[in-house]
């Protein structure tokens, strides 16, 4: 085996030791410096795959490790953050607070479906595990940067994040046709549409955030409701 075949694995490898050094930032207390090691696990996430197809190096070795990884890197750690977040709001006495590692729990059984299931080589069933995990990852952030504003009022009770949870874990797990980013050939105008749409949307967000003087990781939180919400509004209307 030529060493070009090694490459989509060591990527992958870095995106759990991002997820490693996420974990124990939450454990200090940094749920922002969490974030940036999950968007550098997102990052490598992409590369591995895009690695992968372009020196032809598929395996299943890599397959199973992908899973493994982004189990830690997009269901662990964000899990985790979300926890800590509420404890930050004085519910660390509370069982409530650890409602959130339930994503943990159906993280893993998305990550298994998705291994398994053939219908999902050009678009998702269900939430894909990073979308879940960046939308928990920039909440907590943007909570972190900006503690007064509106959006970490409604996360400061003892409903939002709980909540939000069990939300992403039935999207996780559910039937709901999601769109991704990943080129063929054959992708029709409609998909086509569906991206340029949400990129639009990301632009926007990110210039109404830096007008309104909001933290960047709002963008994200918006762009991947949007994401979610667009998805939705596909399956219910079969467009």
């Amino acid at each position: 085996m030529t060493l070009k075949k090694y490459i989509p694995d060591c990527l992958t490898a870095m995106n759990i030791v991002c997820g490693l050094v996420g974990v124990v930032f939450v454990l200090h207390h940094r749920l922002d410096l969490a974030f940036y090691c999950m968007l550098a696990a997102a990052v490598f996430d992409f590369l591995d795959g895009f690695a992968a197809r372009l020196l032809k190096a598929y395996s299943d070795l890599g397959k199973e490790l992908d899973s493994l990884c982004d189990l830690v890197s997009f269901g662990f750690l964000p899990a985790l953050m979300l926890c800590e977040l509420m404890r930050t709001y004085r519910f660390d006495t509370s069982w409530i607070c650890w409602v959130p590692l339930v994503l943990t729990v159906f993280s893993a059984l998305r990550l298994a479906k998705f291994n398994v299931d053939e219908r999902q080589t050009a678009g998702f069933l269900g939430l894909p595990t990073p979308a879940a995990a960046l939308l928990c990852g920039a909440l907590c952030c943007y909570c972190c940067f900006s503690p007064l504003e509106f959006l970490s009022t409604w996360v400061s009770g003892p409903v939002f994040i709980p909540a939000l949870t069990l939300c992403l874990s039935f999207l996780l797990v559910c039937e709901v046709p999601m769109f991704s980013f990943k080129m063929h050939r054959d992708d029709s105008r409609t998909l086509w549409t569906k991206r340029l749409t949400l990129v639009a949307f990301f632009v926007a967000a990110a210039l109404l955030c830096l007008i309104a003087g909001h933290h960047w990781s709002l963008t994200v939180v918006l762009g991947l409701l949007f994401y979610i919400l667009n998805n939705l509004v596909y399956a219910l209307f079969k467009l």
